[in-house]
């Protein structure tokens, strides 16, 4: 072999090891701050005990109005709050670091928004932001371009990457993850006459570089979904992203090759994202407003030899926007249209499902033995997270919401359209 691609060989095995190794070690600091889409990893699970099942509005910690609208979650590492909204009217976007223990702002960060098509039930500021010790990184699409922005955790700018503009029927969805040393975002579009393509990029954390791209074939059906990370049997850690034209897919995160693909798992739109169930990978698609396929797939020991699908549900059951929830062997799916399910998620067997309120497009999170989502209106709906139904409580929250709730630091953050609520101790 030439000695350049030993050596390059070389580099990319290195590369792999130093993002092992920093995702081991910043595993146990993670768990404890929520510092991205769905918190750890993106699966929803928080190590809390201290959430109730209700609440009025007397026990609300602080209750703060934003600066204006959005359907991003809120952020924590530490005591570093994060949250995105935009003023529709004056087309600007605002990242605000809000005090967890009072509510009050620390700073904020405006960006001009550059106004783009998008569905009426989306938003201008959509992705949630993510966070390590060190950055946050935010990112905010438009016509012209969409902007990944990295700050310091006191607000000030490190550096920007520029990426294409959105060409997607219904807006930004995706939402930036942290990898290891890397930004990872998937940025995908729908055809479009412009010649421009779905990608998924690395950027480096520390100075924006790009570390690899990967560039789609032209696809009628973008994916909003968010990626995560999945870890083998044999300890090799993969990127997982799930799309139309992927199914369920695995990427080496040092260079964004692809390990292996299930392309016919997933045939219409993905908004959810991946789900790690033990040594399964779910996922599911639709259009319409619905759920049309959930498909839940093996990997094989191998990790670069691809994965076998164990079983696939097409019941009215599957969610298409809400992402699932996979605990202690329970599958628990959020429909849009309201139903809540639990099924074995070994085998897809459905234990029960009930409508407890109305619809949903946040997704749920699990803490303490519970399930927590808030629906359409505004409600939040705790279930017991067991094979058995249970309703332990609706909580009105007064405004529509279709965020993901939060949990750090032992307590609860909920979001609606324009204000950001906090439930639990105080200082």
């Amino acid at each position: 072999m030439a000695p350049r691609q030993t050596r390059m060989r070389l580099y990319r095995r290195l590369d792999a090891l130093v993002i092992v190794s920093l995702l081991v070690l910043s595993a146990s600091t993670q768990a404890a701050n929520w510092p991205r889409f769905r918190g750890p990893n993106g699966q929803g699970i928080s190590p809390a005990r201290t959430i109730p099942a209700t609440w009025s509005e007397q026990d609300y910690l602080w209750n703060i109005e934003l600066s204006g609208k959005g359907h991003s979650s809120p952020v924590v590492w530490d005591e570093t709050l994060i949250v995105t909204c935009a003023d529709e009217k004056a087309m600007q976007g605002f990242v605000l670091c809000i005090d967890p223990a009072d509510g009050h702002e620390r700073w904020r960060r405006p960006y001009a928004v550059d106004k783009y098509g998008l569905n009426s039930l989306n938003s201008f500021a959509s992705p949630t932001p993510a966070l390590d010790a060190e950055r946050i990184y935010t990112l905010w699409p438009g016509a012209g371009q969409t902007t990944l922005v990295a700050l310091t955790h006191e607000g000030e700018e490190v550096w920007t990457a520029t990426l294409p503009p959105v060409r997607a029927r219904h807006g930004q969805g995706s939402s930036p993850i942290v990898v290891g040393d890397t930004v990872i975002v998937s940025h995908e579009q729908d055809g479009n006459s412009q010649g421009l393509t779905g990608v998924w990029l690395a950027f480096d954390r520390r100075t924006g570089r790009q570390r690899w791209r990967y560039e789609h074939l032209n696809n009628d059906q973008a994916s909003y979904s968010t990626p995560c990370v999945y870890e083998d049997r044999n300890k090799q850690t993969h990127l997982i992203f799930t799309s139309n034209s992927h199914g369920i897919a695995a990427l080496d995160p040092a260079t964004g090759d692809v390990r292996w693909q299930t392309p016919e798992a997933l045939p219409a739109r993905v908004v959810s994202s991946p789900v790690v169930a033990g040594e399964m990978l779910i996922a599911t698609c639709g259009k319409g407003g619905r759920g049309l396929r959930l498909a839940a797939v093996k990997p094989h020991a191998d990790g670069d030899a691809g994965a076998t699908e164990v079983y696939a549900l097409t019941s009215r059951i599957v969610p298409y926007v809400p992402t699932s929830i996979a605990h202690d062997g329970l599958l628990f799916t959020f429909y849009d249209g309201g139903t809540v399910s639990c099924l074995r998620s070994a085998t897809g067997e459905v234990l029960w499902s009930e409508k407890p309120a109305g619809r949903y497009y946040a997704s749920p999170i699990w803490v303490d033995g519970k399930l927590v989502n808030v629906t359409i209106g505004g409600d939040v709906v705790v279930l017991e997270a067991g094979p058995t139904y249970k309703l332990l409580a609706i909580n009105p929250l007064g405004e529509k919401s279709h965020a993901t709730p939060a949990v750090a630091n032992n307590r609860l953050y909920l979001r609606t359209f324009t204000h950001l609520i906090a439930i639990g101790p105080g200082t």
